[in-house]
């Protein structure tokens, strides 16, 4: 029986001024404990009758390195939280570069299944489970460092929406970290982990988290559902060209080129009142079929909706006012990364829900992709009739990096 190495004291301290770098292969060996199946990366395979093998689950890694980030692309993790911190007074650049080094290699440990240096519940880090942490940059994070002139011009606090009723313990902060994985204790101990890592250069201003189907509940392939029944990224990108035009940037500076940005939306669902419509009212609010998805005009999720379509009444088949109407982009270059995760708190004495959807959406530029399509949501969507907004943040997703490189240091270094 393998047994886990022991865990040598490493000061923190010291690592964050740089002396103890060096020791990053304290706890390398770390890795040969650790069942992580080489090669194998992307979400768990599935047996002929489309179940998950439950051992393949927990060793697979996702890569952490390359020229974008992890978590974005990706296929979507069972468990996210989405942690977001504001700076302490005084972090400089200096300090940034600092944390988000000493940030990234722990990351980048975890992820491959190999606890963090000086991880104190190191047998919790070589499970990863798909691990990835991505990390996103908000406004307050480039005046801090002095290169506000990088940022993104589309990283900015939305425009007010009529339909917003915005809360500060949701809403805003200076870096966010994105961590996903198909099993809740991997996520958990990254999450400790990395906030311990933040403690001397800021502080926690909110964390979301939620949850997706877990693997081998359904095949593969299958479109993610929110707590309303409805599937929920049915018109996003696909892998390719389409995925590269529109959630990427293609060029310009090494500080912006395959970076992406990152808008963040708490979404709280009355499911009181949703429950009280038929099954024909619901669909005719989402314009789709609860129980395939397809299109009212369809027969399949991916069939292309007809708009002009009208029934014996003389009406559109498909609502103007429906979601999916008000969503729809046709133009591979509009499209946004939809990359959601549902949320399900304590519900109330009197046993009314709490739940919501955390909408996480990539895109190329928020300006050009994400607020026209908000715009028309908030003007006439009828789904706000049991939606609310109550939280909102935008980030800057700056590029991935290679061995040896830390996340930003195009940005900052």
């Amino acid at each position: 029986m393998t047994q886990t190495p022991p865990v040598h004291p490493v000061s923190r301290r010291g690592l964050l001024t740089g002396g103890a770098l060096a020791a990053g292969g304290v706890l390398a060996g770390g890795a040969a404990v650790v069942a992580t199946r080489a090669g194998q990366t992307g979400p768990p395979s599935v047996d002929a009758a489309g179940t998950t093998p439950v051992a393949s689950v927990g060793g697979l890694v996702e890569p952490f390195y390359g020229v974008r980030q992890a978590g974005i692309a990706t296929e979507p993790q069972a468990h996210g939280s989405f942690v977001a911190l504001t700076l302490r007074a005084g972090t400089d650049r200096a300090a940034l570069g600092r944390w988000l080094r000493l940030l990234t290699d722990d990351a980048a440990r975890l992820t491959q299944g190999r606890p963090a240096l000086a991880d104190t519940e190191a047998e919790l880090g070589l499970l990863p489970a798909r691990l990835t942490v991505t990390f996103g940059f908000g406004p307050g994070l480039y005046r801090a460092g002095g290169v506000d002139d990088r940022r993104p011009a589309s990283v900015a606090d939305l425009p007010s929406f009529r339909i917003d009723r915005l809360q500060p313990a949701w809403s805003g902060g200076d870096l966010l970290l994105q961590i996903c994985a198909d099993d809740a204790i991997s996520v958990a101990h990254a999450q400790r982990v990395l906030i311990k890592d933040s403690r001397p250069f800021a502080t926690v201003r909110w964390v979301q988290q939620g949850f997706r189907r877990s693997p081998g509940v359904e095949p593969g392939g299958h479109t993610q559902r929110n707590l309303f029944g409805q599937l929920d990224g049915t018109a996003n990108p696909q892998p390719g060209v389409a995925m590269d035009t529109a959630v990427f940037v293609a060029d310009g500076p090494a500080w912006l080129r395959d970076s992406t940005t990152l808008v963040l939306r708490r979404i709280s669902m009355n499911l009181e009142t949703w429950d009280l419509l038929g099954r024909t009212d619901r669909e005719l609010a989402v314009g789709r079929r609860l129980a395939t998805g397809a299109p009212l005009t369809g027969t399949a999720e991916h069939d292309e909706p007809d708009f002009a379509a009208t029934g014996p009444d003389g009406l559109t088949v498909i609502p103007d006012f429906s979601h999916m109407t008000r969503a729809h982009v046709t133009d591979d270059r509009y499209k946004i990364l939809r990359r959601p995760y549902n949320y399900d708190g304590a519900p109330t004495a009197e046993g009314h829900a709490d739940s919501g959807l955390i909408f996480a959406s990539y895109q190329a530029d928020i300006t050009r992709q994400f607020l026209p399509i908000q715009r028309r949501l908030a003007d006439r969507d009828l789904l706000n009739e049991w939606t609310t907004p109550i939280g909102s943040a935008v980030f800057a997703v700056p590029p991935g990096c290679q061995p040896g490189g830390w996340i930003g240091e195009q940005v900052l270094g």
